[in-house]
C-alpha cells in the first residue's frame, strides 16, 4: 500500500468536493441545520401544563389549592368551567390538558379532619405527557396536603408539630432536568451517522455510473489504496462537523461539556470510522447513487433514531429488539457523548462501549475493503 497512491485518490476526491456545491452544502450545512431543527424541536420536558378549574367549593381552602397548582412550575391555568360539558369541551379543543375538581364539601371535610378528595381528569391521548401531569399533581396535591396537617396538628395536640419526613432531591449532572441536555449529545450522534453514510454513499456508485471505475481499475491504485483514498476527505468533513456541532452546542444550546475534549474527538473519529465504511460499503454493493442513497437512509436513520438509547430507554424494550441495538453503532457513541457531556466520565467506566464501537468500525471497513477487492477481480 503506497501512501502517494492514498493521498493522489484524496486529493481527487476532495477536488469533487470543493467543485460540486451540493455535495459540499450536504457535507458541512445540512448537519448543522438538522441540529437547530431537531435542538428546538425536540423536547421531552413536560411544563406548564394547560389545566382547566372547577372550584365546586369556592372557599378560601379551595382557593389555597387551586392556587397551589397554578404557582407551581407544572401547570397553567387557562380556563376555570362551571359544570361537566364545559370541562369536557375545554380538553377536547385542548384549551386544556387536565382539569382540577374541587368538590363543594372540600371545606368542610377539612375543618372535620376528613380526608378531601379532589379530582383531576387527563386527556389520555398523549400517554407520556398525561402521565407525568398526573405524576406532578400527586406531587403538589401531596405537598398540599403535608402543609394542612402540619398546620392543624397544632390546634388539636397543642404543640407545634413538623412533619414527620422531609425529602430533599439532588439531581447530578443535569440539575435543571434540562432535556436539552440529554437531547442534544445523541442528536449529534444520529445526524452524524446518517450524513457519515450518505457522503460515502455516492463515491462508487458514482463512478460505476458515470464509467470511470474502469479508468481507476487500469491504473496502479489498489483497492485498499482507492478506498482509504476516498474515505480520507470525508473523514475530515466529518471530524469539521462534529466541531461546529459541539461549537453549536455549547454556543447556541449552553449544554454543558464537562469531559475531555480530546476524548470526545477521538470517539468521534471512531464512530466516523464505522459511519463512513457503512456507506461505502453500501455503494460497492449497489453500483447506483439513488439505490445507495435509499440503502443508507433505511440502514442508519431509523435504526438510529430508534434502537440507540438516543430517544428511547433500550431497557424498555422487548429482549429480542434489546440484543438487536448492539448492532447499531450509534447505540455506543450516544453512550459515550452522554458520558463525556453530562457526567465528564473517561474511558475508565466508557472503555466497553469504546471498545465496541471499534470493534464494529474495524469489521465495517474490512467488509468494506474485502467487497471491492473481489469487485475489482470479477
Amino acid at each position: 500500500m503506497k501512501l502517494f497512491r492514498i493521498r493522489a485518490v484524496a486529493r481527487k476526491e476532495l477536488l469533487h468536493i470543493v467543485r460540486d456545491p451540493r455535495s459540499l452544502g450536504m457535507a458541512v450545512a445540512i448537519p448543522m441545520l438538522l441540529l437547530v431543527l431537531f435542538g428546538f424541536a425536540l423536547t421531552l420536558d413536560v411544563d406548564r401544563v394547560p389545566l382547566a378549574v372547577w372550584d365546586q367549593s369556592a372557599t378560601p381552602e379551595s382557593r389555597a389549592l387551586v392556587n397551589r397548582f397554578d404557582g407551581s412550575r407544572y401547570f397553567e391555568i387557562r380556563v376555570a368551567v362551571r359544570d361537566d360539558r364545559e370541562l369536557e369541551r375545554a380538553i377536547d379543543d385542548r384549551r386544556a390538558l387536565a382539569a382540577l375538581v374541587v368538590p363543594v364539601d372540600f371545606a368542610d371535610r377539612l375543618a372535620s379532619g376528613r380526608d378531601a378528595p379532589v379530582q383531576l381528569v387527563v386527556d389520555g391521548s398523549d400517554a407520556n405527557t398525561a402521565t407525568l401531569a398526573m405524576a406532578y399533581a400527586r406531587a403538589v396535591a401531596a405537598a398540599h396536603s403535608r402543609e394542612i396537617a402540619v398546620a392543624a396538628a397544632p390546634r388539636g395536640a397543642g404543640a407545634t408539630v413538623a412533619a414527620p419526613i422531609e425529602l430533599r432531591s439532588r439531581v447530578w449532572f443535569n440539575t435543571q432536568l434540562e432535556s436539552r441536555n440529554y437531547i442534544i449529545p445523541g442528536l449529534i450522534a444520529v445526524i452524524m451517522m446518517v450524513i457519515a453514510a450518505l457522503l460515502t454513499s455516492l463515491t462508487i456508485s458514482r463512478e460505476w455510473e458515470r464509467g470511470t471505475m474502469e479508468q481507476l481499475i487500469s491504473t496502479p491504485v489498489r483497492g485498499p489504496e482507492l478506498i482509504l483514498g476516498k474515505l480520507v476527505p470525508y473523514f475530515a468533513i466529518g471530524l469539521l462537523d462534529v466541531a461546529l456541532a459541539v461549537l453549536m452546542g455549547t454556543v447556541v444550546f449552553h449544554v454543558p461539556l464537562r469531559g475531555s475534549l480530546v476524548l470526545l474527538f477521538g470517539m468521534a473519529a471512531l464512530f466516523l470510522t464505522g459511519a463512513l465504511s457503512i456507506g461505502m460499503l453500501v455503494s460497492i454493493v449497489a453500483r447506483n447513487q439513488l439505490l445507495a442513497t435509499q440503502m443508507a437512509v433505511v440502514m442508519t436513520f431509523l435504526p438510529s433514531f430508534l434502537l440507540s438509547g438516543f430517544m428511547f430507554a433500550i431497557a424498555n424494550m422487548p429482549r429480542p429488539i434489546r440484543v438487536f441495538t448492539y448492532l447499531i453503532p450509534a447505540r455506543y457513541f450516544v453512550a459515550l457523548l452522554k458520558g463525556i457531556y453530562l457526567k465528564g466520565t473517561g474511558l475508565r467506566i466508557l472503555g466497553a462501549e469504546a471498545a465496541l464501537l471499534a470493534l464494529f468500525s474495524a469489521g465495517v471497513l474490512a467488509a468494506a475493503l474485502v467487497r471491492f477487492r473481489k469487485k475489482m477481480t470479477a
